[in-house]
């Protein structure tokens, strides 16, 4: 789907222009490091190019999405404990769908519709209401 729905307005972002980190911290305190290269973007079709979900799942970080990165659920909601300063601005229509999510922040963001700019290494906080963070029995 890369990050489209004709029904939103077309975020507004910035692709980097260096290397820089990102940090995904699970509910159970578990760091994943992952080194983006600029020259790699976009890593999938999942969420806008260089968003915070697609390089999650470039990079093998479980991080749901039930919509396909659209902007069409709250499911990919994270928080962005530093760099957000960073990251494209939201859109009143990401806004919109965060107020679905649980445990929101101010710093909480749709990784699907956050494009880190490069300028500064980004710490995002995976929320335990993440359904991918279960494993469910059958």
């Amino acid at each position: 789907m890369g990050g489209t729905n004709p029904y939103i307005e077309k975020a507004d972002y910035v692709l980097p222009q260096r290397a820089y980190r990102v940090t995904f911290i699970t509910p159970q305190g578990v760091a994943t490091q992952v080194d983006v290269d600029p020259a790699r973007i976009p890593y999938g079709s999942t969420g806008l190019p260089g968003s915070l979900l697609d390089v999650a799942m470039g990079n093998g970080v479980l991080l749901e999405h039930v919509c396909g990165g659209v902007c069409a659920c709250s499911t990919c909601h994270v928080i962005v404990k530093q760099g957000l300063e960073s990251c494209s601005e939201g859109t009143d229509d990401e806004f919109d769908q965060l107020e679905e999510a649980p445990m929101t922040t101010l710093q909480s963001r749709l990784s699907c519709q956050c494009v880190p700019n490069g300028t500064k290494d980004i710490v995002v906080e995976i929320p335990a209401v993440n359904k991918n963070l279960v494993k469910e029995g059958h």
